[in-house]
């Protein structure tokens, strides 16, 4: 007997479905770590850049800028983060910032670039060809100036140089001295060495520029994703009860609670009235009874303003006879209902209902 074959069983792959407040947690950790990183990095680039700019006064740096929005945009993410009301607004700033930040990164880093690999030429000053000039105590290096003489293509030149200034002569131009393609001088230094350090200065800018654009953009992403996420996880509404039931022993009916009808559809009271319920030995008569003209009038609804008249709107009823016997032959049952005489008239309208 051929045996069915087996049902190949495919194995159970292993990613395991985080709780959603797991995952919130995990996105809130990632998000301040690299909210923290970026924080830390926009701060060295802003003290990077500010050495930078300090350390020359005709040397334009541009690096300290972006250290600026980055670090607010970071310190404002890291303050929506820990927050819970208003925590969407903040972070949308924090992005903005962050945002801004990475632009200025890209224009700052590609000026600071141009500055350092075009305008700044490091090899007369590590040959020692500049010369450095200080002016004695007493003299401030804003208001008093010197000449000193340069030679450059077989033609000497005067050169009118600055208190605490370095400057080269290798790379003065005498023929034009309105054009210069490098900085031929560099003003308030302590020494030329001071201009090299500038140099690497620079172009440290520049790498930690490029590292906060990146960094930037991978933290604006992580914060625009973390917005979005809801601290405690959405309970779905229950479904509405189904409507209550009441039941009345004593009236062997069931009552549902708010679907009695308006009171401006039900039919007017008749202005007949309806004979006593015969007891068992009372044969009714096969005459059709008349139906009046405001239609039938069961309802399972009774009017409790009838219920709660006066003993003097109600009919009497004779005293009975011999404990359930009435008078003329007719006997209520327990479960008959209670019969009221009409007390309007053919055209007044009686009370709504009420259950």
């Amino acid at each position: 007997m051929q045996q069915p074959a087996a049902q190949p069983t495919t194995p159970q792959t292993a990613t395991e479905i985080l709780d959603p407040a797991a995952e919130y947690l995990k996105r809130r950790k990632t998000a301040l770590w690299v909210t923290v990183a970026l924080l830390s990095l926009s701060m060295v680039v802003l003290a990077i850049g500010l050495i930078s700019a300090t350390r020359t006064d005709n040397v334009p740096v541009a690096g300290y800028y972006p250290g600026i929005t980055l670090s607010f945009g970071a310190f404002l993410g890291i303050v929506g983060i820990h927050l819970l009301e208003n925590r969407r607004p903040m972070l949308m700033a924090a992005i903005i910032f962050i945002s801004i930040g990475v632009i200025t990164s890209f224009f700052c880093a590609v000026v600071d670039g141009i500055i350092a690999a075009e305008f700044i030429d490091r090899r007369p000053l590590l040959e020692g060809s500049c010369e450095f000039y200080v002016s004695g105590s007493g003299y401030a290096y804003d208001n008093y100036y010197t000449e000193a003489t340069c030679r450059s293509s077989n033609s000497a030149c005067k050169l009118r140089v600055r208190s605490n200034t370095c400057y080269c002569c290798y790379l003065y131009n005498c023929e034009s001295p309105d054009y210069h393609a490098q900085y031929y001088e560099f003003t308030g230094v302590s020494s030329c060495w001071d201009v090299i350090h500038l140099h690497r200065l620079l172009w440290a800018s520049v790498v930690l520029n490029l590292l906060g654009l990146f960094l930037g953009i991978i933290t604006a992403a992580i914060l625009g994703a973390y917005k979005d996420m809801n601290p405690t996880p959405q309970i779905s509404p229950s479904p509405a009860p189904p409507p209550h039931i009441l039941y009345n022993p004593t009236q062997h009916m069931l009552t549902y609670a708010g679907f009695c009808p308006s009171g401006q559809t039900l039919p007017a009271y008749p202005n007949y009235p309806l004979p006593l319920q015969p007891n068992g030995n009372y044969q009714a008569p096969t005459t059709p009874q008349p139906v009046p003209e405001g239609g039938p009038t069961s309802t399972s609804c009774p009017s409790e303003e009838s219920q709660s008249q006066p003993p003097s709107q109600a009919p009497t009823q004779p005293p009975s006879q011999g404990g359930s016997q009435e008078q003329g032959g007719y006997m209520l049952t327990p479960n008959a209902p209670v019969l009221y005489g009409s007390s309007y008239g053919p055209f007044e309208k009686p009370p709504p209902y009420a259950c």
